[in-house]
């Protein structure tokens, strides 16, 4: 072979592996950006939220960071031994910095989330194991009144959204529906609203984690199958395999021939 050839041929070679090192660089640097964010920027973000609708979080979380602080430092001139606690009040400020902007960005996310369509779904998503919500409501009308549903050891959980002269009749007719599938199941109804008898948004969860366990948790999965049945028979199309059309799939000719 030719030098000059053979010079080529090693010139591509070193091409093809600076390829593949410049991939793999494109390829970490693509994992970088799709990593979720890290604890001060998850913390930077909830801030910014917050911040949005409670304009004056700087100063409150300032002002019960500091405060803790003071009083550490009290207590340490007043054993002698103030760098200790010093250093414990910088903690102890900072754990309450963090529980008070948890609890007014909760408040923030729920008033963001007020007037809106499926709130007291998105409501309900938010409360922790043990629990099978229901993404979508179970009952709607034309003005927008929802029914939400949820199943835990407390039985099942029925969510409004709506007044209650309309959402009424929306809860009696899935009582009925659940009646004839899961007889003998507690059935508890949780209105959301502003109104005398109506539970907030940022009250839901609370009420249902409240609400007395009368089910166990072999009882929980028998009555979940069955408001799975449910679903399905309100929505055939809640049986078919994700990812398929069935206003375009194509029935086996061959089949229909007996072939």
């Amino acid at each position: 072979m030719a030098p000059r050839a053979f010079e080529a041929l090693r010139g591509r070679g070193r091409t093809t592996e600076e390829d593949i090192v410049a991939d793999k660089r494109e390829e970490k640097k693509k994992k970088k950006k799709e990593r979720t964010p890290g604890t001060f920027a998850q913390m930077k973000q909830v801030y910014q939220m917050t911040k949005k609708s409670d304009p004056k979080i700087g100063w409150i979380l300032s002002l019960a960071a500091l405060g803790t602080l003071l009083v550490f430092i009290l207590i340490g001139v007043a054993l002698g031994n103030w760098i200790t606690f010093l250093i414990l009040g910088l903690g102890a400020a900072a754990v309450v910095a963090m529980l008070i902007l948890s609890r007014r960005a909760e408040a923030a996310a729920f008033s963001q989330i007020e007037g809106q369509p499926g709130r007291s779904g998105a409501a309900m998503n938010s409360v922790r194991r043990g629990w099978q919500v229901e993404e979508q409501p179970v009952a709607a009308n034309r003005n927008q009144d929802m029914v939400f549903r949820a199943l835990g050891r407390p039985g099942i959980v029925l969510v409004t959204e709506g007044p209650h002269s309309r959402v009424n009749a929306l809860v009696s007719t899935e009582k009925k529906h659940l009646n004839r599938v899961a007889p003998g199941v507690p059935v508890h109804v949780i209105e959301t609203g502003h109104d005398e008898g109506q539970v907030e948004l940022k009250d839901v969860v609370k009420t249902m984690n409240k609400l007395p366990k009368a089910l166990t948790q072999q009882e929980v999965q028998a009555v979940g199958g069955r408001l799975k049945t449910l679903n399905h028979m309100r929505n055939p199309m809640n049986g078919l395999p994700k990812g398929i059309d069935p206003m375009r799939a194509r029935p086996d000719r061959r089949a229909m021939r007996g072939r």
